[in-house]
């Protein structure tokens, strides 16, 4: 029997390499497709077309449309997930973190960023199933928001006011709210001024943060 040689693994390499790029292009095809034309635009006509190819390849490479704009979807929330992460964990107080939640906010709206988490929300009101999917990818954020809260707080009063998992609840929720607000109306003054109020309430719990706690102790037995 005929072993396979160089040139057939060259060839299967340049298969795999042209895959992977169909994949990538449909999948920034999606991605135009939700900022521009919204999710019942979002076709495997419309996308294909995008990306250049043959709309057969979306069922190909990703069994239906859906998957391919949840793949849309895990794509961008990737590519924020960095940029937050790098902003939050070097913010080392309350008012630092409001400002990294600013200068987010304004980068995803330039971007269109949040357009398509919308889009998916709003899809996912009309498709069986699709609703749980999106939820799932919204938790690593209340995780990291989560993480950022209780590091900035510890173990200081403010914390005790503001419970850490409330908090990072309250921050996801407000901040996809006012992105949403800001992306239909396409008014971000109303936004940012919500913004400058936060920077004010958290610098007066940065005067609650100085304040640190003993830890609980444990009861004697």
């Amino acid at each position: 029997m005929a072993k396979a040689g160089p040139r057939a693994d060259r060839g299967t390499a340049s298969r795999r390499a042209l895959s992977a790029e169909v994949r990538a292009a449909l999948v920034n095809g999606a991605i135009d497709a939700l900022r521009e034309t919204g999710f019942a635009g979002a076709s495997a006509r419309e996308i294909a077309s995008r990306a250049g190819c043959s709309q057969a390849l979306v069922f190909y490479h990703f069994g239906s449309v859906n998957d391919l704009l949840l793949a849309a979807l895990d794509e961008v929330s990737a590519r924020r997930m960095d940029a937050y992460r790098s902003a939050l964990e070097q913010a080392d107080s309350v008012s630092a973190l409001a400002e990294s939640a600013r200068l987010i906010f304004r980068q995803d709206l330039d971007a269109g960023h949040v357009r398509v988490l919308v889009e998916m929300m709003t899809g996912a009101h009309s498709v069986p199933g699709l609703g749980e999917q999106v939820a799932q990818r919204l938790q690593p954020w209340r995780d990291l928001a989560y993480e950022a809260v209780r590091r900035t707080l510890g173990r200081s009063a403010a914390a005790r006011l503001l419970p850490p998992a409330e908090a990072a609840h309250a921050l996801v929720a407000g901040f996809l709210g006012l992105e949403l607000l800001a992306s239909l109306d396409g008014d971000r003054a109303a936004a940012l001024a919500v913004f400058g109020r936060a920077g004010h309430l958290a610098r007066l719990l940065d005067v609650l943060a100085a304040v640190r706690l003993p830890a609980a102790s444990k009861e004697k037995k």
